[in-house]
This record gives C-alpha cells, sequence and structure tokens, in this order.
C-alpha cells in the first residue's frame, strides 16, 4: 500500500468519525420518510394521469359512437329517399369510425390495466409509507430517551468526580487541622512540664522551678493554719494577751535590774 492510499484512508476514517459525531439519525429518518413521501407523491400523480389519460379515451369512444350511431340513421334516411350512394357513403364512413372505436377501446383496456397496477402499487407504497412512519417514530422517541439517560448518567459521573475532589480537599483539611491541633497540645505540655522554654516569661532550669513551687506551697500551707487559728473559738483574743503578758514580763525584768 503506498503511501498515499495510507493518506486517503486515514483521511476517510477521520471524515467518517466526524460525520458519526455531527449526524443526528432523527434527522436522517425524517429525511427517508420525505423522500418516501415524494415518491409516493410522484406514483399517485402518475395514477391520477392515466385515469384522466383514460377518461379522455372514454370521451372519445362515447363521441365517435355518437357519429357512427348518426351515420347509420342517416344511410337509413338516404335508402328511404332512394339515394343509395348517399347510404353507401354514410356506411362507409360508419365503418371508419368503427375502426377508430375499436382502436380506442384497446387503448382504453390498456389504460384501465396500467389505472389498476399503478392504485395497487401506491396502496402498497402508503402501507409501507405508514409502517416507516410508525417505526420512525418508535426509534426517534428511543433514541431521545436513550439520549437524555446518557446525559443524566455523564452529568451524575462528572457530579461524582467533583465530589469526589471535595471529598479529598475535605479530608486533607481535617488531617491537617489534626496534625495543627496535635502540635498545639505537644508544645502545651512541653511548656507545663519545663522542658521547653516560654520565651514570654523568664528563663528557668529544672531545680529553680522545683524550688519555686515547694516555696509556694509552704506559704499556702503557713496562711491556712494562720486562718484556722484565726477561726478558733477565742483564738482571736489570746494572741493580744500573751503579747501583752509578755511585755509586762519583760518590763518587770528591766526594773529588778
Amino acid at each position: 500500500m503506498s503511501v498515499f492510499q495510507r493518506l486517503s484512508m486515514v483521511f476517510k476514517s477521520k471524515a467518517n468519525k466526524a460525520l458519526d459525531s455531527v449526524e443526528d439519525p432523527r434527522e436522517t429518518l425524517d429525511y427517508s420518510y420525505q423522500k418516501q413521501l415524494e415518491l409516493l407523491q410522484k406514483v399517485r400523480r402518475g395514477v391520477a394521469d392515466v385515469a384522466t389519460s383514460r377518461k379522455r379515451v372514454e370521451l372519445q369512444i362515447q363521441q365517435l359512437e355518437q357519429q357512427s350511431g348518426k351515420l347509420e340513421t342517416q344511410s337509413r334516411a338516404a335508402l328511404q329517399q332512394g339515394r343509395e350512394d348517399l347510404a353507401r357513403e354514410a356506411l362507409s364512413r360508419r365503418s371508419g369510425l368503427t375502426s377508430q372505436i375499436d382502436g380506442l377501446k384497446q387503448q382504453h383496456e390498456a389504460l384501465q390495466g396500467e389505472e389498476q397496477k399503478l392504485t395497487l402499487a401506491a396502496q402498497r407504497l402508503q402501507a409501507k409509507v405508514d409502517s416507516f412512519r410508525t417505526k420512525k417514530e418508535t426509534i426517534k422517541a428511543t433514541y431521545t430517551a436513550a439520549q437524555a439517560q446518557t446525559q443524566i448518567s455523564e452529568a451524575f459521573s462528572g457530579i461524582s468526580e467533583e465530589m469526589g475532589d471535595v471529598g479529598m480537599a475535605v479530608q486533607r483539611a481535617e488531617d491537617k487541622t489534626a496534625e495543627m491541633q496535635a502540635r498545639a497540645g505537644a508544645v502545651d505540655e512541653l511548656l507545663e512540664s519545663g522542658a521547653l522554654d516560654d520565651v514570654t516569661g523568664t528563663a528557668k532550669d529544672d531545680i529553680q522551678s522545683e524550688l519555686d513551687r515547694l516555696s509556694s506551697t509552704t506559704g499556702v500551707e503557713a496562711e491556712l493554719e494562720r486562718m484556722k487559728r484565726e477561726l478558733e473559738p477565742g483564738g482571736g483574743q489570746a494572741a493580744p494577751q500573751q503579747i501583752e503578758g509578755g511585755n509586762s514580763t519583760r518590763q518587770g525584768q528591766g526594773e529588778g535590774a
């Protein structure tokens, strides 16, 4: 196979594919139906033309038969008047008309047979056109339904793909949020344990932190004991008397000295 032949095959295949993509079967069916209607119309016109010719022949036969009857009447009248020559002429003309009438009758029979054939063909063609019309509408309805289903399926497919992308984005966002929350929790734990220095406060080592904690605990315990003593009955006056007694003792000792 030559290069040009291969190129020709490629172009033809591309052209066929392009035609398939733009061809609408419904339009093709309507076009075929229209052509069949045109053919049926031609057959009907043919039947009408043959019927017209047949009718014209019938009229000619009637006219010739009338003329033949008139010539026969004239020949009888000529014999009654003793004009045999006129009677013979009339009968001679009548004989010629009879030949024409016989020829027209044969033509009439042929036209009548042709008319019957065309009428039968028109009836058969009409039945085929009606059957094709029913089948055409059925195919068109089926194609339209299939096309709608295809469009719906494609739409759902597109939605599914988009929802898949959205789901992946949501999953990534959730994973990132969980990671940030885990990091924040870890930082808080490190700050509370002292393993990570707080840049907003004074840097402390672990020993100093423990001493500060013990000091804070001791101060709280001392304050708690003081409040308990104050709340005991008479506890609020005992302390001042003891203090005054102590002062007197100290003064007596001083005077004795």
